[in-house]
């Protein structure tokens, strides 16, 4: 994926970017602060929030070895003790990655730190502790102020726990062979690793140990869901938070008969036989830049064309077993006894999801144009023979664009379809999982819809600004301040949605129910009986037994409503056996 960001918006963008980083120098103090660690003792520094809370910051705390070296490409190493105090004032670098805007590779392999906010360090009660996964479709990401300042969060009596982990091919590549003991999922490994390091270390901030609540949206969402679903991770968290993903989702689960590793290595430069060892020493050798420069180009033009995958490296179903196995059977599976079923989970995603699809169609329209029947939109785990794929796919296009042919004039029925194949559908066989197999844990569903003129920030950059709707991430804007967001008066509706997003995920954080009072943006009570579907004053969890799912609807003003989008869902459920289904 790339974005080619119009001239005009480029050079507002990086405007925004030197005023942010001037005023974040603005908001930094010179007091410094000690705390405690397992390892040794942390220097962090205090803040002041954009709205005016103090608050003190620890970034660049190491949880895991560098996974440089002799550890490429391996499970992560737990960090040397140190003895001198270490100074955790600034991010540190980015994971490796390729800037989608700028077209290089950026960051670091060094990359295995988090970031720790919290208001008080001994407060007379530990407090909910928050542990945000960052998303990027396990390509980009970081854990950093330009993306996810604690701001927002700090207005509220919260540990914040930002953590980081390894991306693309350095993240996720994987080997058959058990001797190297590469088996894949790297960078879920890193989140389990500073999942331990949370548990046993957010005391010496201030936070509960007995009440963390891991939250992440969209490649941070599925990791969250992955989170729930491993052995290696009981006990370590207390609640979720899923946002815009899911480890069913189609691009959260890389297909394996595919050799991209073998792929990889040829296109840096191995002329050698399809042999493991051999492979990973020439991968070991090359410069991480070049890894990612040419990973996504190893996916063939056919091969996106029957949508097989969006990414060649991501989470993987590790071909054998060890004592640090993540993923050791599909995620289907594993959801229908896994130890999150025990836990409460808010999950949702945004009213217009496929709106991110702009980019992909403005760098190969043919994927649009070429669209046909649509077959190659069926879901792969459904297993459906030739004949039952393109029945579905003339049933999704008849849904989806009626009569009209698939062209760019018709981008945003495109869009629509793939809010529900890449997102909307994984967070419905979510649904019904833990509807079925974690009835005694309250699952709750969300839908934003918030659509404001100026910050919906991934929606501009994505689409433009002659474009409307809620794009997938826009949600972020409202929980993180970042660099293109400016402070907002407190009576403007986007201000009062960044309240009433951060309420609820904090009151869920501290009492596992998100229920918060629904105030409309005009500061009146919140009107009963208005709006679509069935309005109800209170947010309950799904149940069985519901025809339709019921969804806290956040918009201007905020109902419970019947799901918009389950008519749809339900034509995606249809071409599911129900054993494939959930």
């Amino acid at each position: 994926m790339s974005f080619d960001i119009a001239v005009a918006d480029q050079m507002r963008i990086a405007l925004n970017y030197v005023k942010f980083k001037t005023n974040q120098q603005r908001l930094r103090s010179n007091d410094k602060v000690i705390a405690d660690t397992l390892y040794g003792k942390v220097k962090g520094v205090k803040w002041q929030s954009i709205y005016g809370n103090n608050y003190y910051s620890f970034e660049g705390i190491p949880f895991a070895k560098p996974p440089v070296g002799e550890l490429r490409f391996k499970a992560p190493v737990e960090p040397d003790h140190w003895t001198e105090v270490k100074r955790c004032t600034r991010v540190r670098s980015k994971p490796c990655q390729v800037n989608i805007v700028m077209k290089l590779v950026q960051g670091s392999e060094d990359c295995l730190y988090l970031n720790v906010y919290t208001r008080e360090l001994h407060p007379n009660k530990p407090v909910p502790v928050l542990v945000w996964i960052y998303g990027g479709g396990f390509q980009m990401g970081e854990a950093s102020r330009d993306l996810y300042s604690p701001d927002y969060i700090m207005m509220e009596h919260v540990v914040l726990v930002v953590i980081s982990y390894r991306l693309g091919a350095l993240g996720f590549l994987s080997l058959d062979d058990k001797e190297l003991d590469v088996p894949g999922n790297a960078g879920l490994k890193d989140q389990v690793m500073a999942l331990r390091w949370v548990k046993r270390n957010c005391q010496f901030f201030g936070g509960d140990p007995e009440n963390i609540t891991v939250f992440g949206e969209s490649a941070g969402g599925a990791s969250t869901h992955y989170m729930m679903l491993t052995e290696q991770t009981r006990n370590l968290f207390h609640k979720t938070v899923i946002m815009s993903g899911a480890a069913l989702a189609p691009w959260a689960q890389t297909p394996t008969h595919i050799n991209w590793t073998y792929r990889l290595a040829q296109a840096t430069g191995y002329s050698g036989e399809l042999n493991d060892r051999q492979v990973f020493a020439h991968l070991k050798k090359c410069k991480a830049s070049s890894l990612l420069k040419v990973a996504d180009d190893i996916i063939t033009m056919e091969e996106r064309h029957q949508r097989l995958t969006m990414f060649c490296f991501g989470p993987t179903i590790e071909p054998y077993e060890t004592d640090h196995c993540v993923i050791p059977k599909s995620p289907l599976e594993m959801m229908r006894n896994c130890w999150g079923n025990s836990i409460p989970m808010v999950i949702g995603g945004n009213s217009f999801e496929g709106l991110l699809m702009f980019p992909e169609v403005n760098k190969w329209p043919e994927l649009l144009c070429q669209l046909g029947d649509c077959e190659h939109l069926a879901p792969r785990d459904a297993h459906l023979d030739k004949e039952q794929q393109r029945a579905f796919g003339k049933q999704l296009r008849e849904a989806y664009f009626g009569d009209r042919k698939p062209s760019r004039e018709t981008i945003l029925e495109y869009s629509d379809l793939f809010s529900y194949k890449y997102f909307w559908h994984g967070i419905q066989r979510t649904l019904l999982s833990r509807a079925h197999y974690a009835p005694e844990a309250p699952t709750y569903l969300y839908r934003f819809d918030f659509d404001s003129k100026h910050f919906n920030i991934m929606r501009i950059i994505t689409c433009g600004r002659k474009v409307r709707g809620t794009c997938h991430a826009d949600d972020l804007s409202y929980l993180f301040y970042n660099a293109a967001a400016k402070k907002l008066k407190r009576r403007t509706a986007e201000f009062k949605t960044i309240k009433r997003l951060v309420s609820m995920v904090v009151q869920f954080a501290i009492s596992g129910d998100p229920n918060i009072p629904l105030v409309t943006h005009d500061e009146k009570q919140q009107p009963q009986g208005t709006g679509t579907g069935t309005p109800t004053s209170t947010w309950l969890p799904i149940s069985r037994e519901d025809a339709v799912f019921k969804c806290l609807n956040i918009s201007h003003d905020v109902q419970v409503i019947d799901l918009p989008e389950a008519e749809k869902l339900r034509l995606w459920d249809s071409c599911y056996d129900r054993r494939l289904l959930y």
